[in-house]
C-alpha cells in the first residue's frame, strides 16, 4: 500500500503537468486558442505573460488571477480592458500549475531567464491567502505593466 501511495505521489504531478493543453480550452471562448484574446474585450497571452512573469511579484500574482478571478479595468500594451476574469480555484493547484505552466510556454511564450515552471507547492501558498477580484486588479497596477 505504501508503495501503491509513493507511486502516485511521484505519477500525478507529471499527469497533471500533461493537463495544461486540456484545461486551457476552458480559457480558449475569451482569450482564443491563439492566446490572442479579444482587443477590448479579453486581454491576450501570448506575448503578454512574459512581461507577468518579468515583473517583480507578477509570478504570485497569476497565481492569483487564476484563484481569485479579477475585475475592473486594466491596460495591456496600450488597450483597456475592463471584463471579469472568473475564478477558478475549484481547480487543484497542479492543475492550476499546469495551466500556468501552459500559458508561459505557448504561442512562442517563454519564462525569462532563471524561472523554473510553477509548482502546485506555489499555488498551495496563494491558496492560504482570500483575496477579492478588485484587490487581484489593484495588486496588477502594483506590477508596473504597460
Amino acid at each position: 500500500m505504501k508503495r501503491l501511495l509513493l507511486l502516485l505521489v511521484l505519477i500525478l504531478p507529471a499527469a497533471f503537468a500533461q493537463s495544461g493543453p486540456v484545461l486551457y480550452q476552458q480559457c480558449q471562448g475569451c482569450h482564443q486558442p491563439n492566446g490572442a484574446g479579444i482587443p477590448g474585450v479579453f486581454p491576450p497571452l501570448a506575448g503578454h505573460v512574459p512581461d507577468i512573469l518579468a515583473a517583480k511579484g507578477g509570478r504570485p500574482w497569476l497565481i492569483q488571477v487564476l484563484l481569485w478571478g479579477m475585475s475592473g479595468e486594466i491596460v495591456v500594451k496600450g488597450v483597456k480592458y475592463n471584463g471579469v476574469m472568473p475564478s477558478y480555484r475549484q481547480l487543484g493547484d497542479a492543475e492550476i500549475a499546469a495551466l500556468l505552466n501552459h500559458i508561459s510556454t505557448q504561442w512562442g511564450n517563454k519564462f525569462p531567464a532563471g524561472q523554473k515552471p510553477f509548482t502546485p507547492a506555489e499555488v498551495r501558498a496563494q491558496r492560504a491567502k482570500t483575496l477579492t477580484p478588485a484587490q487581484v486588479n489593484s495588486a496588477r497596477k502594483a506590477l508596473g505593466l504597460k
